[in-house]
């Protein structure tokens, strides 16, 4: 009798593993890539960009080591030289409440899928993948989506990303030049569907090391 209950035991729990596995589907995906691109958006236009940081201990040293340069200046009675040292001292200070230029652009990533199952979509993973004339990758971009696509649907998915396509774009600047020489796609990494099945893109050897 114990003998039985042990069995009848471990057969539930096979069952409730088997139960819990998603099914990995070997096939190509029934999905179609429509057209991707990525563009540049410029942010925190509104943004003061003078705005300095707190004074530190060194740039409070320095600023009285300028008023006391002042005050030498103006005790010699040399009203040049004390307009002189004033503008400079300003002009410094100018400078150092200028904190480094925060980027100025971000980039957004589109891509349309389009449906082709039978099945409902619930989620994708995909990459931008970006090369070089010379058809070396230079960067790959990981995007996931919580995005459901009925059967026969066709769905656009965007992101914004702080990072460029490429090491080559400006996150400061424009420039009409900046896609000369890249070449970008969209890979499909996996695919899952509402029906708990999922389609996982097998790697390739190019990519064993990244």
């Amino acid at each position: 009798m114990k003998s039985t209950l042990l069995t009848l035991c471990f057969l539930s729990l096979g069952v409730v593993a088997t139960a819990q596995s998603p099914e990995v589907l070997t096939a190509a995906p029934e999905l179609t890539i429509v057209k991707y691109s990525w563009t540049k958006e410029r942010i925190n236009w509104e943004g003061d960009p003078f705005g300095g940081p707190v004074e530190s201990f060194d740039d409070l040293r320095r600023r009285r080591v300028d008023e006391r340069r002042i005050e030498r200046a103006r005790g010699t009675g040399n009203i040049g030289e004390a307009a002189k040292v004033e503008r400079e001292t300003r002009a410094e200070q100018v400078i150092k409440a200028r904190p480094p230029a925060p980027p100025r652009y971000a980039f957004l990533y589109k891509v349309v899928f389009q449906n082709t199952s039978s099945k409902t979509i619930k989620a994708i993973d995909w990459d931008y993948v970006v090369a070089n004339s010379k058809t070396q990758e230079t960067e790959r971009l990981e995007f996931a989506h919580d995005s459901k696509i009925e059967p026969g649907k066709t769905k656009e998915l965007s992101v914004t990303a702080r990072k460029p396509p490429a090491r080559t774009v400006s996150v400061y600047a424009l420039d009409k030049n900046e896609r000369l020489g890249l070449d970008g796609q969209v890979v499909v990494v996996r695919i899952q569907y509402t029906d708990g099945s999922v389609w996982q893109r097998p790697k390739v050897p190019s990519e064993s090391n990244q």
